[in-house]
């Protein structure tokens, strides 16, 4: 259907910045007019609504050609690279945020990864699906198969995730690397937030994906 809009309409506008809600999360905790690296940014989504909405200084890194050519489309500053191997040619401090957005589990080394983002940002804002859903846990106990739903799509043998972990691993790693957890949450399967806190067993089990924001 061909349709004619206007692009200064309130309901135009509403309808371009709307992204997904994980998306939505890490936006939020992006304060305007600040240098960001979006690390695996796909398709642009949330660097162009942070450069939209938050007039940031934003740039990004992407492993697929596919990716690259639909950011550079839409005029976003963004480089083919690989987290495990290009992060080391940023400069220390060169952002205020690092973002690795359910990219994680897909690195060869995550810890080093985790290391490189704090040393080129101020902070790191870092998403992933959590391997300690009950639906993953009930997958493996009672069906003795490996887990594919929704947040965990694609079959084992061609899925691109080589290290899943649980919200509890993260937690953990955090620790061994002295590093700070500054907010925390999950989201469930309906897409609502459940904060971590306490309750981390609970989120662990309920939690769907899991967001964090570190700091050294």
């Amino acid at each position: 259907m061909n349709e004619t809009l206007n692009p200064n309409s309130a309901a135009n506008v509403a309808h371009s910045d709307r992204i997904r809600v994980d998306l939505q999360l890490i936006a939020d905790m992006i304060e305007p007019g600040t240098r960001v690296l979006d690390i695996g940014c796909g398709d642009g989504e949330l660097l162009g609504y942070l450069t939209r909405t938050k007039k940031v200084d934003g740039r990004g890194l992407e492993l697929s050609n596919e990716g690259v050519r639909n950011c550079v489309a839409q005029g976003l500053p963004v480089m083919q690279g690989d987290a495990d191997r290009d992060l080391s040619d940023y400069p220390d401090g060169a952002f205020d945020y690092a973002i690795l957005s359910q990219t994680l589990q897909a690195t060869q080394r995550p810890k080093e990864v985790l290391s490189e983002l704090l040393r080129i940002g101020t902070k790191a804002i870092v998403s992933f699906p959590n391997f300690g859903h009950w639906r993953a846990r009930f997958d493996l106990m009672f069906r003795g198969r490996m887990p594919q739903n929704p947040n965990l799509p694609i079959m084992w043998y061609e899925t691109p995730n080589i290290h899943f972990c649980t919200v509890l691993d993260f937690v953990a790693l955090c620790k061994e690397m002295d590093l700070t957890i500054e907010r925390s949450m999950v989201l469930n399967e309906a897409g609502s937030k459940l904060s971590l806190g306490s309750q981390t067993r609970f989120s662990n089990f309920l939690g769907n994906q899991a967001l964090f924001m570190l700091s050294k």
